[in-house]
C-alpha cells in the first residue's frame, strides 16, 4: 500500500505540490494585510508612535512574554470567557432541545427569546456590577447571557429539522423517548450545536475584553487600555495580536473536536 502511494506521488508531482500549496494560499489575505501594514509603517504614512512596525510589535510581544504579562492577563481573560461560554452551553443546549421536542416549552419561551434577543446585554453590566461586585462574576454573567442565545437558537433549529423518518424508525424498534433523544435527536442536532459554539466563542472573548476595559485591573482588555493610556501603542497592538491568536486557536480546537466526534460529517 505504501509503495502504491509513493508511486502515485512520483507519477503526479504537480498534483502533490498543488495539494500542499493550496493550504498556503488559504492564508494569502493574512499575508497581504501584514505586508500592507509593514509598507505603510515603514513609509511613514501615519504617526509612527500610533502605527508601529511589525518588528516593534514583535519585540513588544517578546518583552511581554518574558515579564509574564501575556500569561498573567491571558489567564484571566480565558478563564472568564470559558466560564461564561461553558455555562451558556450547559443551559442553552438543554433549553434548545426542550423547545424543539416540546410544543408547550416552545410556545412559552419563543416570545421571550424573540423579545430579549435584540437587547444589548452590555447595558445590564452596571446592574451586574452592583449585584455581583467588581471581580469576575459580573463579567461571567454577561458572557453567559450573550452566548446563551446563539446556543439555544442553533440547538433548537438543529433538533427541530430532524428527518422525522429517523424518529419513527426508532419508535417502531421500541426505543424509549430518552433513547430517541440520546441516539437520534442529539447526534442529529450536534452539527448545529458546534456551529453555535463557533458563533458564541468569539462573542465571549469580545464581551470579556470590553468589560475588562471598563473596570478591572487584570485581563487582556485591561492590558490594552492601560497600554493606550501609557502611550505604548506597540503594546496595544501586541494585545490585539494575542487576542487574535487565542480566538484562532479556540476556533480550530472546536473544529477539531467537532471532526473527531462527528466523523460522519467532517468539514475543514
Amino acid at each position: 500500500m505504501t509503495l502504491n502511494v509513493a508511486s502515485q506521488t512520483n507519477k503526479n508531482p504537480v498534483g502533490w505540490l498543488w495539494s500542499k500549496a493550496r493550504y498556503v494560499f488559504r492564508w494569502y489575505s493574512v499575508v497581504l494585510v501584514l505586508v500592507a501594514w509593514e509598507v505603510m509603517a515603514q513609509a511613514g504614512w501615519f504617526n509612527p508612535k500610533l502605527f508601529p512596525t511589525l518588528g516593534q510589535i514583535w519585540e513588544r510581544l517578546g518583552q511581554m512574554w518574558e515579564n509574564g504579562d501575556i500569561v498573567y492577563h491571558t489567564g484571566f481573560t480565558l478563564g472568564r470567557a470559558m466560564a461564561g461560554l461553558g455555562l451558556a452551553t450547559l443551559v442553552g443546549v438543554p433549553v434548545g432541545l426542550a423547545m424543539a421536542r416540546n410544543r408547550t416549552v416552545e410556545r412559552l419561551l419563543d416570545p421571550f427569546l424573540a423579545l430579549t434577543y435584540p437587547i444589548p446585554k452590555i447595558a445590564l453590566y452596571p446592574i451586574f456590577i452592583y449585584v455581583f461586585g467588581l471581580e469576575s462574576a459580573p463579567k461571567i454573567v454577561l458572557v453567559f447571557l450573550e452566548c446563551l442565545y446563539p446556543m439555544i437558537v442553533n440547538t433548537y433549529y438543529g433538533a427541530k429539522n430532524i428527518n422525522q423518518s429517523y424518529i419513527w424508525a426508532a419508535r417502531n424498534m421500541g426505543t424509549s423517548r430518552f433513547g430517541i433523544l440520546r441516539k437520534v435527536v442529539i447526534p442529529a442536532a450536534a452539527p448545529n450545536i458546534f456551529t453555535g459554539l463557533r458563533i458564541a466563542m468569539p462573542v465571549a472573548l469580545i464581551i470579556v475584553i470590553i468589560t475588562e476595559m471598563i473596570g478591572t485591573s487584570d485581563g487582556l482588555g485591561y492590558l490594552i487600555i492601560y497600554s493606550r493610556a501609557s502611550f505604548r501603542y506597540s503594546a496595544v497592538f501586541a494585545g490585539v495580536v494575542i487576542i487574535a491568536i487565542i480566538g484562532f486557536v479556540l476556533d480550530r480546537l472546536i473544529v477539531l473536536i467537532r471532526n473527531l466526534l462527528l466523523h460522519w460529517e467532517k468539514r475543514k
